[in-house]
This record gives structure tokens, sequence and C-alpha cells, in this order.
């Protein structure tokens, strides 16, 4: 037998520990089952989850048909009736009406946002019961004598909501309450005479304002020149008191009450992070919390007669995030999910503490346990800022076996990545792509300091906490820092872009989903119904009519466009009224004019976010696509 060199002993050592890594590789991508973006997105939305008359039904919006329909969950847990199908724009459940089993729903135009109130009778008719064609309307709630709804409507001026009435007998509404604030209103009492008016200052930063109806008298709930923010939740069922959140004098917002006669506030539950919402049982019996924690929805629900907490039914592998209780309040709807289990409903009895699941949202193809369950963690930034983040580990990925990640930037500014599902996410996770969705320094959810920090500074200390996230993905023994991309949609849709063009060697890819490229154009042509937004978005980006444009120039990627040389994918919405098309159509054409691979998405029938389960199949599947060609 011939003998072997030592170089070709280890040449021989090399090959065969390529093999080995490369039957490795085979065998944990063999564990686990890989489902299709088709697959993912036949899972089903719920929204809503309105008690009927009755209390034997439950009112909810779903895609099961491919956009958002209406639907009757019953709540014995026997039937689902369906009430609408709709093949061309998205209905939204408002509520039963409070006597029969007539609906109020809201839809748009595309995604406009241009949104209408329309009833849908009991025998499948449907009237538009805010018909002026610009006119945007919300449903407020229903009067306390149920002969009534109000709602909001910006019909008067398309730059400030109004209060309306509307007569369920005749459907003849009337103001009740004309907006000369400056402000949104965000709530009525239920004797109609007070009205709580939000005016922002930043995004971080409002006044609370109640005015008397009758005689437009203002009080300040905020101090002069506050430096806090204030959020009415609702008044008492009785009109005595305004329950509000604010965060004044402390990191986190609590829950406080104002007393409308005497003008005292008093303190009624306080915690380590943000109560993020609080409302009341139709006669207060009831109090719902819904608390921020760590990114994650903890629901706390009192008992205000007895002064008791209620203890919560346990769910296995869900995480309540909201409840509605019926009228007589003997009932209540949970809205149940998890990071790797799309939302599912369900109802409990008071009386009986018997719990009933009414919804499989989960396609039966797919297996659970194929599904990554996000989790919290930390790294420090460029300056040791901590920097809160929620990881998605593929199953597959392992020492041995090395995935690409994706840095996922949430929108706002100001939102949170929260371990809420994400058919997207999942998707990609499953098929090898790690993801580390980041809250970057100006996020919600850690205290006003660090929900701050980035005011003034977009684009640059918010960008490099995206940039440090490899620095800890290299500590990772699984991660492949030497294929990193970044993802996003909105705020973080600019972010992808701001990266690509100001650190241009962090990154080899970027998807960049209806994201901002020019903040000069998109801070003038702000929706006319933003007007009370307008001055605290100034004063956080900047206002591009004044001297502050040179700065908005300076942090715009599509100005600088020529440094941008990975390739990029870009997703947009005809009908974004946030986003302009123009924004995108500029930025494609100016990174391809550099001879840089760009893949463009474009969808005439949607706005800011999508809501056709065939673009999403279309437009996120083509994501994938690329991610494959250009960082796997």
């Amino acid at each position: 037998m011939k003998s072997l060199t030592i170089s070709s002993i280890f040449m021989l050592s090399i090959i065969l520990s390529s093999c080995d890594t490369q039957k490795t590789k085979e065998k944990e991508e063999d564990k686990i089952t890989q489902y299709t973006i088709e697959e993912f997105y036949n899972n089903i939305n719920y929204s809503g989850g309105y008690f009927s008359h009755d209390e034997s039904k439950l009112l909810v919006s779903s895609n099961a048909t491919g956009i958002y329909n209406l639907y009757a969950l019953h709540t014995d847990g026997t039937l689902v009736d369906t009430l609408s199908n709709n093949t061309e724009e998205s209905w939204f459940a408002n509520s039963y009406f409070p006597k029969d089993d007539r609906i109020l729903f809201s839809a748009d135009k595309g995604g406009n946002e241009i949104s209408h109130i329309y009833l849908l009778d009991e025998d499948g008719n449907v009237i538009d019961l805010t018909p002026e064609e610009n006119e945007k309307a919300s449903f407020a709630g229903w009067s306390k004598d149920l002969k009534s709804f109000e709602y909001i409507s910006n019909k008067r001026d398309p730059k400030f909501f109004d209060i309306y009435e509307m007569d369920i007998e005749n459907f003849e509404s009337e103001m009740i309450f004309e907006n000369n604030t400056g402000g949104n209103p965000s709530g009525i009492s239920d004797d109609k005479k007070y009205v709580a008016i939000s005016k922002p200052i930043t995004t971080s930063i409002n006044e609370l304002i109640i005015v008397e109806v009758e005689s437009g008298e203002q009080t300040k709930i905020s101090p002069e020149n506050p430096t806090a923010s204030y959020s009415a939740q609702e008044f008492s069922a009785d009109s005595k008191y305004l329950y509000y959140t604010t965060n004044d004098g402390s990191e986190f917002t609590y829950l406080s009450k104002y007393d409308l006669e005497s003008g005292e506030s008093e303190k009624v539950y306080e915690t380590d992070w943000d109560i993020w919402y609080a409302n009341y049982s139709w006669d207060d019996t009831y109090r719902v919390m819904g608390i921020n924690e760590d990114a994650k929805t903890s629901v706390k629900i009192t008992n205000t007669k007895e002064n008791e907490e209620v203890e919560m039914p346990t769910i296995k592998g869900g995480n309540i995030n909201g409840v509605g209780i019926s009228r007589s309040e003997n009932k209540m709807r949970l809205s149940v999910g998890s990071s790797k289990s799309p939302g599912n409903i369900y109802v409990y009895d008071f009386e009986s503490n018997e719990l009933k699941k009414l919804t499989e949202s989960l396609n039966p193809n797919m297996d659970k346990e194929d599904l990554v369950e996000g989790e919290v963690v930390r790294y420090p930034s460029f300056d040791d800022l901590e920097i809160p983040s929620v990881l998605y580990k593929p199953h597959q990925a392992s020492a041995d076996n090395k995935v690409p990640v994706l840095v996922w930037v949430h929108g706002g500014p100001g939102g949170q990545t929260r371990l809420n599902y994400s058919p997207l996410i999942q998707y990609l996770v499953n098929h090898g792509y790690a993801i580390i969705g980041v809250n970057n320094r100006g996020s919600s959810g850690y205290g006003k300091t660090f929900n701050r920090l980035d005011d003034q500074k977009h684009g640059e200390d918010d960008l490099m906490d995206c940039v440090y996230a490899k620095d800890y993905l290299a500590n990772l023994d699984w991660a492949d820092t030497s294929r990193v991309g970044i993802i996003g949609g909105s705020y973080g849709g600019y972010m992808v872009m701001a990266a690509l063009a100001f650190q241009p060697d962090a990154f080899d890819v970027g998807v960049n989903i209806f994201g901002v490229t020019n903040w000069i154009r998109t801070l003038r042509s702000i929706p006319s119904w933003w007007e009370a937004q307008k001055t605290a978005l100034y004063e956080e980006l900047g206002n591009p009519n004044t001297e502050d444009s040179v700065r908005l120039y300076e942090i715009s990627p599509l100005f600088h466009a020529d440094k941008i040389t990975k390739p990029v994918m870009v997703l947009q919405g005809s009908n974004d009224p946030r986003v302009l098309q123009v924004e995108s159509d500029e930025m494609v054409q100016n990174v391809k004019d550099n001879g840089v691979p760009v893949e463009y998405v474009l969808f005439e029938d949607e706005g800011h976010g999508f809501r056709k389960k065939e673009n999403e199949i279309e437009g996120y599947g083509k994501i994938k696509v690329f991610l494959d060609e250009y960082l796997k």
C-alpha cells in the first residue's frame, strides 16, 4: 500500500471535515418541516370580539377569505356565522347594536386610511353612515341609554376631529362637540358634559385638557409646560372621574384618576413597566389594565367593588393580550397568542369559571413545534447603552450549521418589537434565517428617558444600535456574521435605507418595506388628519420649513443613494398616505443608477401595510427569494 504524506493526510482531513459539516447541515434541516409562504399565510388572523345583545355571539373580523370580513363566533363554541363576503375591501368590526343583531363596521378604500362607518343590517344590506367622500370617521362608543352612538369625524375641517352623535332610529347625526382646541378628542363622558383632549407637544410629551361642552371652558390636567405624557383612558360610568395614564415624575406610565368636581388627581395603580391601556366594564365593576412588561403584555383585572384582583385563567402556550367584558359583566372575551402562535379568541364565564376556545388560527397543516419562540435579549451599544431586543434562533442553527441573520427594525419612530406573532418572521426563521428584532433607543416600553434618546438624532445613534447588534451576534456560535442583512417597515424601512447609505459596509443586503427615504417631502406631505400631531413630529424629527431642513436632507437616504452598494429590495403600496409611492420610486431608480441589484414590489391596491393575503404571499414570498440569492 502506498503511504500517505503529511500534506495529503492534512488535505484528506479537510475534505472529511467538510463532508461531515455538510452532513450535519443536512441532518439539522431534515429535523424540521419547512413550510411555504402560502402555508404561513393560510393561518387566520382575528381582530375585535364584541358581544351581541344576548351575549350568544362575538363579532370579529377575520382574513380567512383573503381579506378581512365579518364573522359571528357563537359563545357556546358550536358555530361560526359568515356575515360578509366582500372581495374588494377589508371590513373591520366595530360593534353589534345594543338590542339586535345589526352591525357597525369600518372600511376604507385600498388602504387610503379614509375610513367610513357602515351599517350592516340583518338582511345583509350595507349603508354608509358617513358618506362624505373625504370624511374620516371612527366609532367612539354607545350612549348610556343605548339609543345612539358617538363617533369622531373631520368632515367640518379635514385637519381636526369633532364629536358627533347618531340616533339609531333615524340615523340622523348632530355635532355635539366642535373641536377648536388644536388637539384630538380622546374621550367623552357618558353624560356628554365633558370631553378629554390630547394636544401633542412632542411625540412623548402632550397636554391633557378637559373641555366642558356647554361652556367651552378648558381645564388642563397636565401642568403648564409639561414634560411628560398624558393619555386619557376613559371617563367613569357615573361621569365623575377621568382615568388617565401619565409618566409625570416617573420613568414609566401609571394610572391616575381626575375628579371632575374637585379638580384633584389621585394615583390609582403603578408598577415597574408602562401601563399602556386601562378600561372599565360597562358599570365599572371590573378594571382592565394592559402592562407592557418587557415586550410582552401582562393583563391585570381588578374587581373594583370588592377591591380584589381577578384570577385569570391559565392558557397553555398562550399569553392573554387583551380582554373585552360583556355589558352584563358576566362574560369576558380573551385574545390570546404568543410569538410562535397566531392569536385565538376564548370566552370566559365569570360565574361558572368555564373557558371555551372559539377559534383555531394555526393552519392545520402546520406543527406549532416547528415554529420558534422569541427570546428577549440585551446587548451594549457603542456607548454601552443596553439595547433590548427579541431574538429568533432557527431550529436548524448550530455551531456546525451557522445561519445568516437579519436585523429587524420596527416602525415608529417610537414603536417596539414585541413578543407577538409575525408570519413573515416565522416564515424566514423556518427557512433558516435568524432574526434579531432591535428595540433601538427611541423605542417605547423602556422608560421615557430611553424613548427620547433619538429625538433629532434619527439615522444616527439609533442606527448605530442596529449596527452594534452584529457584535452581539458575533458571540453566538450559531450565527454567521459574514452574512447579515437588515429589514424593516415604515420607520424601520427608513433605517434600512439609512444603514445602506450611511453605514454601507455594515450589512450585506437590505429589505425596505414602505420606508421613508426623503424626510423633507414626507414631513411636508403629512395627511391633513394628522394636523394635531404635525407639531409633535416636527419637534422630534425637525421642521422641514426651517433651517432644520439642512439636517433632514443629511439624514434622508434618497440624497445619498450614490453610497449604496449592497442589494436592496423595496415593497410599497400605491395608496399609502404616509409614505408616498414617489419615495420608493425615486429611491429604486437612484440605486439602479448605481448598478446595484434592486427588486421593487409595488401593489396598486394597498396602503401603509398590506392587508390582502394574495399580496402578502407575493410580496413577502419574494423577500425570501431575494435573500436566498443575495444573502444565503
